[in-house]
C-alpha cells in the first residue's frame, strides 16, 4: 500500500525528480542518517537493508548502538520529519549497499497539502506503518523493562 501511495506521488508531474526527490546510493556500513542531525530528508528503499541504531551512553567510557530495527526494499525510514523540526531520533546505516530514493520532506509537505485525496491516502498508509513499528516498539520496552526486573530481583516484590 505505501508503495502505491509513494509511487504515486513520485510519478506526479508536479513532483519533479531533482527538485523533490533525487535517487541516492549507500555502500554497506555506510551512515545515511545520523543521530542529532537537522535534516529534512526521508527515504524509499528501493535495493538493499537498513538498520536503525540508538546511541546510548552506558557510561562515560562505553557508548553502544543497539540495532532497533532493520529496513528492507519497500520500507520507508526518516518520515518523522513530516512532522516535526526536532534533530534525528536515530541514526540509519546501510547494512548492505543500497539504492534509495531521498524525497524532500519540506516539499513532500507541500505537495500533500496541494494534493489533498493522495495526501490523505498516503498520510494514512504511513500512519499504518507507524502503528506498527510503535507496537513492536512498544513489546521490545516491555521485554526489556521485564528482563531488567528479573536481572536487579525486583520481580520478587512485584504482585
Amino acid at each position: 500500500m505505501m508503495n502505491d501511495n509513494i509511487k504515486q506521488i513520485l510519478d506526479h508531474p508536479n513532483f519533479l525528480k531533482g527538485e523533490c526527490w533525487e535517487h541516492q546510493t549507500f555502500r554497506a556500513n555506510e551512515t545515511i542518517i545520523q543521530q542529532g542531525e537537522l535534516t529534512r530528508w526521508l527515504y524509499l528503499i528501493e535495493l538493499g537493508a537498513v538498520r536503525v541504531m540508538g546511541n546510548i551512553l552506558l557510561n562515560e567510557q562505553q557508548p553502544i548502538k543497539p540495532g532497533i530495527s532493520d529496513l528492507f526494499e519497500g520500507q520507508i525510514f526518516g518520515e518523522l520529519v513530516l512532522f516535526d523540526r526536532e534533530p534525528r531520533s536515530a541514526s540509519v546505516k546501510a547494512i548492505q549497499d543500497c539504492q534509495l530514493i531521498a524525497i524532500n520532506g519540506d516539499k513532500l509537505l507541500d505537495f500533500l497539502k496541494a494534493n489533498s485525496n493522495i495526501g490523505f491516502a498516503f498520510l494514512m498508509a504511513l500512519m499504518s506503518t507507524e502503528v506498527q513499528r510503535l507496537r513492536k516498539s512498544n513489546q521490545k520496552v516491555c521485554s526489556l523493562f521485564a528482563w531488567g526486573l528479573k536481572a536487579h530481583k525486583i520481580d520478587e516484590h512485584l504482585d
